[in-house]
C-alpha cells in the first residue's frame, strides 16, 4: 500500500464516523468564512479559481485557518486530479511515482494538483523532487504550511510559487461556524437537537484561539456528552463545557462592559506601578479566553502612552512578547506576556511623547497646513535653486556642536514647544540635552 494519499475529487458525503471539522468542510467559496481577503468577491485567488486558471503557490498560516480546505476547494472547483501528500509519511520515491503519473496524464490535457500538508517538514531533496515537474507545468503545486516559507521551503521552489498568508479566524467568524454546525442536519448536528447559546459559543470559539478545527472537536464532544432532557433536547451548559475544556469558565464578556472593565483595570494597574494587580489581571483575561495577541498590542500601546521614554526599552520588551508568543504559542507563551506587564508596571513612568504627539494633531487639524520652508527643501533641479530652494540652509555637521539656531517648523508654529520630557529614568538624559540644544539655539552667533 502506498504511503501517499490518492485522492480523486474530493467527495464531503456526510458520514456517521468522520470528526464534524471534517464533515462541515465548506463544498464551495460562499460557504468558506474568513480569508475574505484572499477569496472575497473580485479577489484575484477567488477569480483564478472561478476562471480555473490555478498556478501554483504556497498557503502560509496557523492551524485551522483554512489551508487544507482551501486546497480541497481548488481541486473541487477545477477540473482536476487531486493528489494529497504527507510530509510525515512520504519518501522521495513516492513523490517520483506520482510525479511521473501526472507528467503522462499533462499529455493527455490531465491537470494533477499535488498538495503537501506541513510541506516545511520535507527536507531539500523531498522539496527537490517536485522542481522539474512545477517548471515544466506537469503539475499544480498547493504547499501548506504553518511556519515561514522564506526559511523553510528551499528557494528554487519558493520562486515558482505564489504565497498566500491566511489570518487565524476570529471569534466571530469561529462561532458562525458552530451555529453552521449546529443547524446543519445533512453534515452537522442538526439532528442532534443540540441548544448553545452565545456564551457558551463564544467560549468555545476563544479558546480555540483562532483553530476551527480545535472549535469543532470541542463542540462535537460537548454534543455527545450532553444529556436529553424530558423535551428531548441537549443543552450544552457552562458547567458541561467547563467539564470538556477541564478548566473553570470566568465571568467574561469578549463584547461587552466585562471586558472594557478588565483590560482598563490592566492598563491602569501597570500606569500604577502595581506589577502584582497588572500580572492577576492579565491572568484573569487570559484564563476567561481572551486572544492574547490583543493583550500583547496593548501592552505595546502602554509602552509609548505610559513610559515612554523614560524607559526606551519598554517598546522592545513588548514587542518581543509579542513575537515570544507567536513563536510559542499558549500556554507557555503566556510566560512572556506576564514579563512584559511586570517589566511596564515597574519601569518609570512618563506621558510626555503621548502628550506631545496629541498637541501636534490638534495643531495639524486646527491650523493652516503652511508651505515647507523654502531652507528645508531640496533644490534638485536649477529652477528650484533660483527660486530660493535650499537657502539659508544650516548642515549641523559643519558647526561644533552639531546645533544650529535654524528654525525647522512652518512658520505659523515656529515657537510651539511639544515634547517636554519628565524628570524619571532615561527622561531625565533626554531633558538635560534639550535644556543643552535649547541653550545652544539661544545663542545669537554660530561659528562653523
Amino acid at each position: 500500500m502506498s504511503l501517499f494519499s490518492k485522492l480523486p475529487q474530493p467527495a464531503f458525503e456526510d458520514s456517521a464516523h468522520q470528526p464534524l471539522a471534517e464533515r462541515m468542510r465548506p463544498r464551495t467559496l460562499d460557504e468558506f468564512i474568513g480569508q475574505e481577503k484572499l477569496l472575497g468577491p473580485g479577489k484575484p485567488l477567488r477569480q483564478q479559481v472561478e476562471t480555473d486558471e490555478i498556478t501554483s503557490m504556497l498557503l502560509w498560516g496557523p492551524p485551522g485557518c483554512g489551508k487544507t480546505t482551501l486546497a480541497r476547494l481548488v481541486a473541487r472547483l477545477t477540473r482536476s486530479e487531486f493528489v494529497a501528500f504527507s510530509a510525515v509519511l512520504t519518501g522521495i520515491k513516492e513523490i517520483k511515482e506520482v510525479m511521473a503519473a501526472s507528467e503522462r496524464k499533462s499529455g493527455g490535457a490531465q491537470r494533477t494538483i499535488v498538495f503537501v500538508d506541513e510541506v516545511h517538514r520535507f527536507n531539500k531533496a523531498q522539496q527537490d523532487a517536485f522542481l522539474p515537474y512545477v517548471e515544466a507545468g506537469h503539475i499544480t503545486f498547493i504547499g501548506a504550511t504553518t511556519e515561514n516559507p522564506s526559511f523553510e521551503v528551499i528557494s528554487p521552489l519558493l520562486s515558482r510559487t505564489k504565497v498566500y498568508i491566511l489570518d487565524p479566524l476570529t471569534t466571530p467568524q469561529i462561532v458562525d461556524l458552530l451555529r453552521r454546525a449546529i443547524g446543519d442536519k445533512e453534515r452537522g448536528l442538526g439532528n442532534e437537537n443540540i441548544e448553545a447559546s452565545d456564551d457558551v459559543l463564544f467560549r468555545i470559539a476563544s479558546y480555540a484561539n483562532g483553530d476551527a478545527r480545535s472549535a469543532y472537536n470541542t463542540l462535537d464532544l460537548a454534543a455527545r456528552s450532553a444529556k436529553p432532557s424530558a423535551s428531548g433536547a441537549r443543552t450544552i451548559t457552562r458547567e458541561l463545557l467547563e467539564d470538556v475544556l477541564q478548566r473553570k469558565l470566568l465571568r467574561y464578556d469578549k463584547a461587552g462592559e466585562e471586558h472594557y472593565n478588565l483590560i482598563s483595570a490592566l492598563h491602569k494597574s501597570v500606569r500604577n506601578s502595581d506589577p502584582d494587580a497588572a500580572l492577576y489581571w492579565l491572568a484573569r483575561m487570559l484564563e476567561s479566553g481572551e486572544d492574547p495577541l490583543y493583550l500583547a498590542r496593548r501592552m505595546v500601546r502602554m509602552a509609548s502612552e505610559d513610559i515612554g521614554l523614560a524607559e526606551p526599552g519598554a517598546l522592545a520588551v513588548t514587542l518581543a512578547a509579542k513575537d515570544a508568543f507567536d513563536f510559542l504559542g499558549a500556554p507557555e507563551g503566556h510566560l512572556a506576556l506576564a514579563q512584559a506587564a511586570i517589566y511596564l508596571a515597574l519601569a518609570p513612568k512618563s506621558n510626555a511623547v503621548y502628550t506631545a504627539y496629541g498637541e501636534v494633531i490638534e495643531d495639524v487639524h486646527k491650523t493652516e497646513a503652511d508651505p515647507v520652508p523654502l531652507h528645508l527643501r531640496n533644490a534638485v533641479t536649477g529652477l528650484m535653486k533660483s527660486v530660493g530652494y535650499g537657502e539659508g540652509y544650516k548642515y549641523a555637521h559643519n558647526f561644533d556642536e552639531k546645533v544650529t539656531d535654524m528654525t525647522c517648523l512652518p512658520d505659523n508654529l515656529a515657537s510651539r514647544t511639544y515634547y517636554e520630557p519628565s524628570d524619571l529614568g532615561f527622561e531625565q538624559r533626554l531633558r538635560d540635552r534639550l535644556d543643552e540644544i535649547r541653550k545652544l539655539k539661544s545663542r545669537t552667533a554660530f561659528n562653523p
